[in-house]
């Protein structure tokens, strides 16, 4: 079993900032890409930012110079930083990791946390 856990939602000004962390735990052998992806009210779920394990990034145009995405390899977590945030970045914010099993070798999975609430509002 793989389990992807966030934390750091919440509520925030215009203006604002926020950090959200992704863990990962369970039968892991590797992982390749983590990212975090968004849906807000009525539209569809859009790629925010995604790091590959060497280290590459890749950002959606409405959150470059805004946002910044890591990775802390040896505890299998992501992060989003979350700079000057508009009312258009209120989401539900989902992490995502593509992930190769200790138990199912050979296969990689795409695994996804249950989402955490980003709300920007004045």
């Amino acid at each position: 079993q793989v389990q992807l856990v966030e934390s750091g939602g919440g509520l925030v000004q215009p203006g604002g900032s926020l950090r959200l962390s992704c863990a990962a735990s369970g039968s892991i052998f590797s992982i390749n890409s983590m990212g975090w992806y968004r849906q807000a009210p009525g539209k569809q779920r859009e790629l925010v930012a995604a790091v590959i394990n060497d280290g590459r990034v890749n950002f959606a145009d409405n959150v470059k110079g805004r946002f910044t995405i890591s990775r802390d390899n040896a505890k299998n977590t992501v992060y989003l930083q979350m700079n000057s945030l508009k009312p258009e970045d209120t989401a539900v914010y989902y992490c995502n990791a593509d992930i190769t099993r200790s138990d199912i070798r050979g296969t990689q999975f795409r695994y996804w946390g249950p989402g955490t609430q980003v709300t920007v509002s004045s």
